[in-house]
């Protein structure tokens, strides 16, 4: 388990595993439940309890039942209701992110070696349609999913090691197995990250999909039916848990008015495992709504005229004097919690452009650094984050026990001359007639950042970047894309330098995306492909940092301890900011949440990220409104 010395955040959330107690106590509902129950539309809630449910020990106090949570979204795919608001792996992060318990699984073994690892189901948890969760339904996951090419044509990384796909068991119907050909020290914080699509694969309704249950012919007519070329088309169709209301899950709120609608619902599920201390069933919140609107402007305004009952998704730091002025009229909170991303902004080039000459120069660190060392991040912060963030590079969080002081200033102060003489050393010293620099081979030179305005003011940002970099004779333009477009430029390597935020700072050992080069953004890198194939597809990185970069990262996998881990991910930040296969700007900000007065139980301090999945980690489901 994590260390958590380095570690000095205190935390309101709290779970408490009450077994024996609860199994024992007496029961409470909602009365909607209640009503079904009397009228015979819905077992008693004894029943529709696992033997041993979760105890969840509110933030602050017993809740009451009812309400409708509002929030605002961009678009369908920007509801994170399975990802982030009701996050049900196997197991789970605790709040702070400095450990891992349970959740599906109420408990598990670890062998001496790390290579074996056995789960314990809760007896008795179901479906929302009241359909048994058993090992059954993790064997399909298994067996019809990750086994079967068409659906999983790369095994995932994460349950691999050493190129070799984990061996997994049924030993009953509440017990399950995994055992790894070498020691993986990490997978249980791998568990807690990528394990939700554990959990998403109802057995009982999605084999009615699978040509291991039926016949190919009738289900690739079912397909074309559907406007699907193939079997495993509709399969995920029926499975996309935000757009077919008929599959079964295990969150705490299901879809029950899906897209194209402009306003998403999800309802409580009546069969969610989890309770209070009191033994009320949880979660208390009957409804959540999901507004969809066209911009990230129309989100921040509906925030800040008390229309959003708890979000932090898009609530954008510069809006923060006008939440602040109309707290009080339009009644609601602001809460600051500690944001995870190393920096908000961050600048990563593209090390496999297809012009030959721009690629070379992207890949040479000298250039880099020059490009980093010409950002005013001191008046970037100042005018763009309101002066609450810290100039710095990527990398770990200064709570993080990968944090190393020093390490994320390196190239962080403003240095043209620097900046200058490391251009001119390159050879990039000759200028067109307007005073920008040309490539080594003579040819005109443009920087292009493309980025999505999706997680702060980055057009600002870009703006003051691109002054900045013209005052050392780099031109540099500036193109804004719809996020889709901006993936898929991403993906196929179309850009120059792209933008996006350098999250994952307190845990990265999980997954270092914004520390390897060559990853990022969706990028399909043959040097990620190389490391997630063990060598058998894509290539390895250029001899020297880049290589030594993902042969730490493979050491990481391969440590034995929790000390020889946090070694190495300080080796691999350090060589992240040394190299500047990623710039930072500004990092260490607050994430702002706007909570309204109704809203409860809804902690005033955590920490918040994607690979803990907030807020997730701060357990929604005992969140509750009170009812006037």
């Amino acid at each position: 388990m994590r260390a958590k010395a380095k570690l000095v955040l205190v935390f309101a959330v709290a779970v408490t595993m009450l077994f024996s107690s609860m199994a024992a106590a007496k029961y409470n509902e909602a009365p909607v439940f209640g009503k079904l129950v009397a009228e015979g539309k819905l077992p008693p809630v004894e029943e529709r309890l696992p033997k041993e449910p979760l105890v969840v020990t509110p933030v602050d106090e017993v809740g009451q039942y009812g309400g409708v949570w509002r929030r605002v979204a961009t678009g369908p795919n920007d509801v994170q209701l399975h990802a982030r608001l009701s996050f049900e792996a196997l197991v789970r992060w605790n709040a702070d992110g400095s450990d891992i318990m349970p959740n599906v699984a109420k408990s598990w073994d670890v062998s001496e070696d790390n290579r074996v690892f056995t789960f314990y189901l809760r007896e008795g948890m179901k479906w929302s349609d009241g359909h048994p969760f058993t090992a059954a339904d993790i064997e399909f996951y298994w067996n019809q999913v990750i086994l079967n090419e068409d659906l999983t044509p790369v095994a995932p990384m994460w349950l691999c090691r050493e190129g070799n796909l984990a061996e997994f068991r049924v030993i009953d119907d509440y017990t399950i197995q995994w055992e790894f050909s070498h020691p993986y020290r990490l997978f249980l914080r791998m568990l807690a990250y990528w394990g939700e699509t554990m959990t998403q694969y109802p057995k009982h309704y999605l084999s009615q999909f699978h040509p291991d249950f039926v016949d190919i012919d009738t289900l690739t007519e079912m397909a074309k039916k559907e406007q699907r070329e193939a079997w495993f088309q509709l399969f995920e169709d029926r499975r996309e848990l935000r757009r077919n209301v008929d599959v079964p899950v295990i969150t705490a709120w299901k879809t029950t008015v899906p897209p194209p609608a402009m306003t998403l619902v999800a309802e409580h599920n009546p069969y969610y495992w989890k309770v209070d201390t009191a033994g009320n069933q949880l979660p208390y919140i009957h409804k959540m709504h999901h507004d969809i609107v066209d911009n990230l402007e129309i989100l921040n305004l509906k925030a800040a005229t008390g229309e959003v009952d708890m979000q932090l998704r898009h609530i954008l730091i510069d809006n923060l004097p006008v939440f602040a002025e109309n707290a009080e009229q339009y009644g609601f909170q602001i809460f600051q919690w500690l944001s995870a991303e190393g920096s908000n902004y961050m600048l990563y080039p593209n090390y496999f452009h297809k012009d030959l000459a721009k690629r070379e120069v992207f890949r040479d660190t000298r250039f880099r650094r020059a490009l980093s060392l010409a950002i005013d991040r001191d008046e970037i912060n100042n005018l763009v984050y309101l002066g609450l963030g810290r100039p710095r590079q990527v990398g770990a969080i200064p709570v993080s026990p990968f944090y190393e002081e020093g390490v994320d200033e390196l190239y962080a102060t403003r240095d043209v001359d620097e900046a200058n003489r490391l251009l001119d050393e390159i050879g990039m010293s000759k200028r067109d007639s307007e005073g920008y620099r040309l490539l080594p081979n003579g040819e005109k030179f443009t920087v292009t950042i493309i980025h999505s305005p999706v997680f702060g003011n980055w057009a600002r940002v870009s703006e003051m970047i691109v002054d900045y970099w013209s005052q050392i004779g780099i031109r540099t333009v500036v193109n804004v894309v719809e996020r889709t477009l901006f993936e898929e430029r991403s993906t196929a390597a179309d850009f120059d330098y792209a933008v996006w935020t350098s999250d994952r700072g307190l845990t990265p050992d999980v997954e270092p995306v914004f520390l390897l080069p060559g990853r990022g953004q969706a990028v399909n890198s043959p040097w990620v492909q190389w490391l997630e194939t063990n060598g058998v597809k894509g290539e390895a990185p250029p001899e020297g940092p880049m290589l030594e970069g993902y042969e730490t990262y493979k050491q990481v996998l391969d440590a034995s301890s929790d000390e020889e881990i946090a070694t190495l991910m300080k080796r691999l930040i350090y060589l992240c900011n040394s190299e500047q296969w990623f710039t930072g700007v500004v990092g260490d900000l607050p994430h702002i949440v706007i909570v309204t007065n109704e809203m409860r139980n809804v902690p005033k301090v955590a920490v918040s990220d994607w690979l803990q999945k907030t807020p997730a980690n701060t357990w929604p489901e005992q969140y509750y409104k009170v009812q006037k």
